[in-house]
């Protein structure tokens, strides 16, 4: 099966892969039958997965599949298993060793400190961009600031902002309907006051109230980049990826537009590629942005730039 970007065929494993795993897990008993069989099936693909920890997969799809919490697991490991939540198991685990990302098998994905729901429409929020959020929150803004996600996805980083500085006016903006009612339906279940507009980068965002703070985690890989065949991307939509040959088309329009959408001393903090904070530096102090620095993430690679806008 070809994984052609774009034109990839979400079909699961393969027949002779799905006979296996039917077999193994009709198998199965009880919980812990499926754990164990679960975690086996996952290390044999081990090596063929993106991010895979077996074990930890294993708890989060025979929750997924029957319906228990992680305590369940315990208290309940010696329950029988029921028909569908086998099926369902089954479904789980072939698209799992196909590649198929567990964020978007199991609808959800953690993040900072919040759960959220996630779609094939958007990118699945990473721990890297955490580093946004540990930097927006720490810097010396009003109690009452004014805060703008653009291309905000799940809402994952406007709705962290928020849960930390509750009295920050937060909002978020996307360019597709389906983006927006997903960063809507995660503020409700986070139980946070965030609002979510349909813009495409600034078109529907008004100059005329500018922003204490405006934060993005834009496309930044180059078009052609060969990372676009390699794990968990391979299933993510290509619009929230790639930005031009270099990358750095949206960053380069948001710095530019953005000085006219920001307080003066407001700033604009970027995630980015790991070796993109030199240009992305240059970029910010050639529009006339003050105070520029790089962040690094978890990993000490450079991550998040920066910079403030002149007073």
């Amino acid at each position: 099966m070809a994984l052609t970007r774009n034109r990839l065929k979400i079909d699961g494993a393969s027949e002779t892969q799905v006979s296996d795993l039917s077999v193994r897990i009709n198998a199965c008993q009880t919980i812990t039958d499926a754990l164990s069989a679960s975690r086996e099936v996952l290390t044999e693909y081990q090596d063929n997965l993106t991010f895979n920890e077996p074990a930890i997969e294993a708890k989060i799809f025979v929750e997924y599949a029957f319906e228990k919490t992680s305590i369940q697991l315990i208290t309940q490991s010696g329950e029988l298993l029921c028909e569908y939540g086998k099926k369902k198991l089954i479904s789980t685990l072939s698209k799992r060793i196909y590649g198929y990302p567990v964020a978007y098998i199991v609808g959800y994905q953690p993040f900072w400190t919040l759960n959220l729901g996630v779609s094939e429409h958007t990118l699945i929020p990473r721990a890297d961009s955490e580093i946004v959020v540990e930097t927006a929150i720490a810097l010396p803004l009003s109690k009452n600031a004014t805060v703008l996600d653009l291309g905000t996805g799940t809402g994952a980083i406007a709705l962290a902002i928020k849960s930390e500085c509750s009295h920050w006016i937060v909002s978020g903006c996307d360019f597709r309907e389906e983006i927006i009612e997903l960063a809507q339906a995660n503020a409700s279940l986070n139980s946070l006051n965030v609002e979510f507009v349909l813009s495409n980068w600034f078109s529907a965002i008004t100059a005329m109230q500018p922003f204490d703070l405006i934060v993005s985690n834009p496309p930044y890989v180059e078009s052609n980049s060969i990372w676009l065949n390699q794990g968990d991307v391979r299933f993510e939509p290509n619009s929230a990826l790639t930005s031009g040959i270099d990358g750095l088309d949206d960053i380069r329009h948001i710095i530019s537009k953005g000085t006219e959408y920001l307080k003066p001393g407001g700033y604009l903090v970027l995630e980015h590629g790991h070796q993109q904070a030199n240009i992305i530096q240059q970029l910010l102090l050639q529009w006339g942005y003050q105070e520029v620095t790089t962040k690094q993430d978890l990993n000490g690679l450079d991550r998040a730039t920066l910079g403030r806008w002149r007073t």
